[in-house]
């Protein structure tokens, strides 16, 4: 069944056109990335899809008879609305009671609207549909139900927005950047649940990983033209690299990076997506190599810069709080000469924090941090930002330095930096304002690296950045000798190129660990599978079944049936409670992931038993 129809679309930003007469269709089941570089509207294309812009030609048309989500890049709630608003804005009978169960549950004095509540959810059958909703709630981070709209960050604005469109389980899904400010255990879960949900996905991401799990075909806008890619990621490379070769044109600097990976993505396990157990399987392999040195590609660019002394950043005791919240405590390192380091752990631990002390931006609470003479820092930050608008691109760049110093006593000029970095001589010359949001982010990352620091700090480098850009990025990286720190979520990234990973797990304590992020993800379900394997060889007490007996015929119960109705009319309500308990406990968004998942597996046991024993109860009321 057809999905979608796209037909002869143009669209045009004043005098730049991003697209004309493209045409694709989608149909049931397919779950489509759209690929594109920064600049060719990619976030445009899918608004028109979604109804909110309009083409200068073409139509974008979806079938009348399905349930369209969209999941923007900035996605906007009205002011003055509760989250519990917010999410569960619907006509539909199953969302308004579960937005009436919601809040009944915020006003538990009031008995008779809970009991309203809890008939409304009956007669809609919304148990199991609450139960899930709960969980994702709880997994994204989002809560309490009577917070406002108004007081969220721009990231919790995004998870709000995620959790709402997965909530309403539409047809037909289409995400821009879904896993931007979404931390990796959440990145994670999502890759989990979309690579098993029987929707249809049109979706931009930049994380590859997850275009590797999620998506059974790759769509790629290129010079004007549509190419489709029938499987994942990796199948895509092949595809696009035998293209380029069949193509009549020397084969350059960016078709030379798709080798490469292809060739990266051929030798690393499977992502997050395939079975905890094939993770297991592959952890006496990847443990191995976890201490090898990671490989480095020839060197293409070589900046000069500095060299690191013996004393490069020492860190002493280092203690920071906020409130209740322990960002460190008593943390030291000493980094040693071309270290590569990442930094994972759930969003609010304190990693952008953290930074910010080692940059002296923010100061901590004991111990110091002790700066090497010879260290010159590159910072890219988040909030940090800051283009002149009102000039060209080529300005900016000669602003720093008109030309850049490389090996040998060579140099190189601002307009070659910039090619190198995707900006051909004829984008050079556009204003910053007329630039997209990869394209200023990509902008701003090179003003940093052209400063020629020894050691680099990288918060979330990677947002917004299309995957040509980051190929090319990951190409200057693994050339670059100096220190790397870096905070990000993609995984991909961090797998080429760190050595080790600071694990920020709360409460002020990080776990220093040899090995990329996969290698530390092999290890975590090793460990989680061992612990449910132990679980399962301890005796647990289960939940009497209780058989559905075909009542005979007769006119009253015995007396055993009559005690068995009595006890099941007590036991029942109490069941309830215990399950409005647990389903508040998910809705408080202050548990672990490892809570949520134990809370959430116990809340579906106990509507298992729920049902079975209202069933019994109602067969032994036809005769009580």
């Amino acid at each position: 069944m057809n999905y979608l129809t796209v037909e002869n679309l143009k669209k045009s930003y004043t005098e730049k056109i991003l697209f004309q007469d493209i045409t694709f269709y989608i149909d049931k089941g397919q779950k489509v990335a759209f690929v594109a570089q920064n600049g060719t509207g990619k976030t445009t294309m899918l608004r028109i899809i979604a109804g909110l812009e309009s083409p200068e030609q073409g139509m974008a048309k979806v079938h009348k008879d399905i349930a369209l989500g969209y999941l923007g890049q900035d996605p906007q709630f009205k002011a003055g609305d509760t989250i519990l608003d917010a999410i569960f804005d619907s006509t539909k009978p199953v969302m308004k009671a579960i937005k009436e169960y919601e809040e009944s549950l915020l006003h538990p004095e009031d008995e008779e609207r809970m009991q309203n509540a809890f008939s409304m959810m009956d007669s809609t059958q919304a148990w199991d549909f609450e139960s899930r909703s709960q969980t994702i709630l709880s997994l994204l981070k989002v809560g309490p139900m009577d917070r406002k709209v108004d007081v969220l960050s721009g990231g919790q604005v995004k998870r709000l927005a995620l959790a709402k469109v997965l909530i309403d389980e539409p047809d037909f899904l289409i995400l821009d950047e879904p896993t931007n400010h979404l931390d990796l255990d959440m990145i994670e879960w999502l890759e989990e649940y979309l690579s098993r949900a029987n929707m249809t996905i049109l979706m931009v991401t930049h994380d590859r990983y997850f275009l590797e799990s999620v998506c059974n075909e790759i769509m790629e806008l290129d010079r004007g033209q549509i190419f489709r890619s029938k499987g994942n990621y990796s199948k895509y490379l092949e595809k696009k690299a035998e293209r380029e070769f069949n193509e009549s044109q020397t084969i350059g600097k960016a078709q030379n990076l798709m080798r490469k990976e292809l060739e990266w993505m051929r030798r690393q396990p499977k992502a997050r997506g395939t079975k905890a157990k094939s993770r297991v399987d592959a952890f006496y392999d990847l443990q191995n190599v976890a201490n090898s040195e990671v490989k480095k590609d020839e060197m293409t660019l070589n900046i000069k810069m500095n060299r690191l002394g013996g004393k490069v950043l020492e860190l002493h005791h280092l203690g920071k709080s906020f409130g209740d919240l322990k960002i460190l405590d008593g943390f030291n390192y000493k980094f040693r000469e071309g270290e590569r380091v990442g930094i994972i752990g759930r969003n609010g631990v304190g990693k952008t924090t953290f930074l910010d002390m080692l940059m002296g931006k923010e100061q901590p609470d004991a111990g110091k941090v002790v700066v090497g003479e010879t260290v010159v820092f590159g910072y890219y930050s988040q909030g940090g930002m800051k283009l002149p608008e009102d000039k060209r691109v080529i300005e900016v760049v000669k602003d720093i330095a008109e030309f850049i110093p490389v090996e040998k006593g060579k140099t190189i000029s601002a307009s070659q930096f910039l090619e190198r970095f995707l900006f051909p001589p004829e984008q050079q010359y556009t204003p910053v304002s007329k630039l997209s949001g990869g394209e200023k982010r990509r902008l701003f990352l090179m003003t940093i690296l052209m400063k020629n620091p020894n050691f680099l700090i990288l918060d979330e480098p990677t947002n917004d950045l299309d995957i040509l850009t980051l190929n090319v990025l990951e190409d200057f990286l693994q050339s670059y000798r100096g220190c790397l720190l870096m905070v990000s979520h993609d995984r991909h990234f961090m797998d080429k190129l760190v050595d080790h990973l600071f694990v920020f797990e709360g409460e002020g304590k990080i776990k220093d660990f040899n090995g990329n992020y996969s290698h530390w993800r092999a290890v975590q379900d090793l460990a989680l599978e061992e612990l449910r394997e132990s679980k399962r060889n301890v005796e647990k007490p289960k939940a009497e079944a209780v058989k559905d007996t075909k009542p005979e015929e007769k006119k009253k119960l015995s007396y055993k049936e009559q005690k068995e109705f009595e006890d099941l009319d007590a036991e029942i309500p109490k069941l309830e409670e215990k399950k409005a308990a647990l389903s508040n406990q998910l809705s408080t968004g202050n548990l672990s992931n490892h809570q949520i998942q134990e809370v959430s597996n116990e809340l579906t046991e106990l509507m298992v038993v729920i049902e079975t024993k209202t069933e019994r109860w109602l067969a032994l009321a036809a005769f009580a």
